[in-house]
């Protein structure tokens, strides 16, 4: 497995932007797919954003197209998330996640994760 370090949360106005990163620990970094959940107060986790290991392939969940960014640099073992436009209804703890192989959307696919990033969105 590797290790995930998430950063860069924090409280931020509607309309605002923040970027998250995620570094991860190891020399097997570009072999894993890697992801960003959240998890909302009384809610279930659920998936954000997905990028294969090369960034050749990226998802994201509909309520954030057009104003989430993923990306990864594998000489920096580092994955990031740029949000933009951000809501009140993105409040959540982010997450990073890595799984070897290809990308996925669902939660128990993923076998490592990080501790977690507080993101606020004040109305």
């Amino acid at each position: 497995q590797v290790q995930l370090v998430e950063s860069g949360g924090g409280l931020v106005q509607a309309g605002g932007s923040l970027r998250l990163s995620c570094a991860a620990s190891g020399r097997t970094f570009i072999s894993y797919a890697m992801a960003w959940f959240r998890q909302a107060p009384g809610k279930e986790r659920e998936f954000v954003a997905a990028i294969n290991w090369s960034g050749s392939r990226i998802y994201y969940t509909d309520p954030v197209k057009g104003r989430f960014t993923i990306s990864r640099d594998n000489a920096k073992n580092a994955m990031y998330l740029q949000m933009d436009s951000l809501k009140p209804e993105d409040t959540a703890v982010y997450y990073c996640a890595a799984r070897r192989l290809d990308i996925a959307t669902i939660t128990s696919q993923y076998d490592s994760w990080g501790q977690g990033t507080q993101v606020t969105v004040s109305s």
